[in-house]
């Protein structure tokens, strides 16, 4: 593979199964200059799998901005790479976006050899809507930001799906029960194509119980999904604004939004929104 200008594939590998490997993506790995790897030792058990002798270099999270400029410099003499992560489509949750920037940028081709992708294999089979939803990645780790990145998207009626590790898998079901409702309906995919696969519908109260419940249950990776938002009608939003005026005349602004949040279950940034205008309409 040579030429005036090499070319960057972003190469999908196994998120367990090795028989996942694609046949094209077998022979690109085979084939190009050089494999930029997410964990170099990782990776080693897949390339062996396969026969893969091609040279690997390690990128990651760490190191990324420092090596990209290193390999568009060889993309650029001619040199073909793959880019691939520890599992699944590289970029989702995993480094990568700063050398495909880079080779973009720098005009050098990008090409997507597609594969497995745990947020997609999950959503196909969860039963939630698979024609409408958001990828949110993991949760900050942290419960105060965690709640606020949900608190963020609780009334979005798109189906959201999030990664989540096993040291924190309870915690963050916990905050996701606080915020998103203890009865909103969810499903919780562990495992994905491994030995030990669990795919399992229920309540976000239900789903903590579970993993609660069995110590194995918290073992290995997790993608959450959870059912969007049911849409706002608009006999919803006469009571919402009847709820804050009555509050409105009777408590101070920040309290009568605590107050009608409570009431309505509605989002806090939009019932204060909501609150700042009927004060402006004098109510």
């Amino acid at each position: 593979m040579s030429g005036a200008i090499g070319v960057l594939y972003v190469v999908a590998t196994p998120i367990g199964n090795l028989e996942d490997l694609s046949a094209r993506a077998v022979r690109i790995l085979s084939e190009v200059d050089l494999i930029a790897a997410e964990d170099t030792r990782h990776s080693a058990k897949l390339l062996h799998h396969y026969g893969i002798r091609t040279a690997v270099v390690s990128v990651h999270e760490h190191n990324e901005r420092e090596q990209a400029p290193r390999l568009i410099e060889r993309l650029c003499a001619g040199k073909s790479i793959a880019l691939i992560s520890d599992a699944g489509t590289p970029l989702l949750s995993d480094p990568g976006f700063n050398l495909v920037r880079a080779a973009r940028a720098a005009d050098v081709p990008v090409v997507p050899v597609p594969g497995p992708c745990a947020a997609i294999a999950a959503l196909s089979v969860s039963g939630l809507p698979p024609d409408r939803f958001v990828f949110e990645g993991f949760p900050p780790p942290r419960s105060a930001a965690r709640c606020a990145a949900f608190e963020a998207v609780r009334e979005e009626e798109r189906t959201i799906i999030y990664y989540e590790s096993s040291h924190r898998i309870v915690d963050s079901l916990a905050d996701m029960a606080k915020v998103f409702g203890p009865e909103r309906p969810a499903v919780l995919a562990r495992e994905l194509t491994k030995k030990f696969e669990t795919i399992v519908s229920g309540r976000l109260v239900e789903l903590r119980a579970r993993v609660l419940s069995e110590a194995s249950e918290q073992q290995g990776e997790f993608v959450v999904l959870i059912h969007g938002a049911a849409k706002t009608t608009d006999h919803e939003n006469l009571k919402t604004d009847h709820v804050l005026r009555v509050l409105l005349d009777a408590v101070p602004l920040k309290e009568a939004v605590t107050l009608a949040a409570r009431l309505t279950g509605a989002q806090r940034n939009r019932l204060y929104d909501r609150a700042l205008a009927l004060k402006a309409e004098g109510r």
